[in-house]
């Protein structure tokens, strides 16, 4: 008869999860840690965290060039969150084509999406795939506008991308 400890059974789908070619990595970009989740070229997750100790693991070598200014591209990843049935797949797929280096405004972004400003701010927000689906070329129209969890990261990426702040 097996005995399971209490939070063995979380640590063994996580580890089942793993085995089923799903992969998470952190890499440092200033005093931040970017933490991926990934499958293949699909991208499950991206977050910030300023504790080094989040996860163990490598991220995709595509986002650790682009981290470190040597990519311009990241399109061939997919995010799941511009696939269709997602609530904001609409707004995400327009930001993912805001090209490396340029910005667009909030404004903007809702005028092609057919929604408004606030929407698109509350998309930003939520948005599961930051980096992929580039949310920080995303900006108000006088300023930076917001970045969760914090506007350095989104300063950073912009002045990393030659964009004038």
């Amino acid at each position: 008869m097996e005995i399971k400890i209490k939070g063995e059974r979380k640590r063994e789908a996580k580890r089942q999860k793993a085995d089923m070619n799903t992969y998470s990595g952190r890499y440092p970009f200033g005093y931040w840690h970017v933490i991926v989740w990934w499958s293949d070229e699909r991208i499950i997750r991206v977050s910030f965290s300023r504790n080094p100790d989040v996860t163990d693991g490598d991220i995709p070598a595509v986002i650790r060039l682009y981290l470190n200014g040597k990519n311009r591209n990241l399109s061939m990843l997919k995010s799941s969150a511009t696939e269709d049935g997602h609530p904001y797949c609409g707004i995400y797929r327009i930001v993912k084509e805001i090209p490396y280096g340029e910005t667009m405004t909030y404004g903007e972004v809702a005028k092609k999406a057919g929604t408004n400003a606030r929407v698109v701010g509350t998309a930003m927000k939520r948005n599961p795939t930051p980096l992929i689906i580039p949310c920080h070329r995303v900006v108000a129209k006088s300023g930076t506008g917001g970045f969760t969890p914090s506007v350095e990261i989104k300063e950073a990426l912009l002045r990393m991308e030659g964009v004038k702040i």
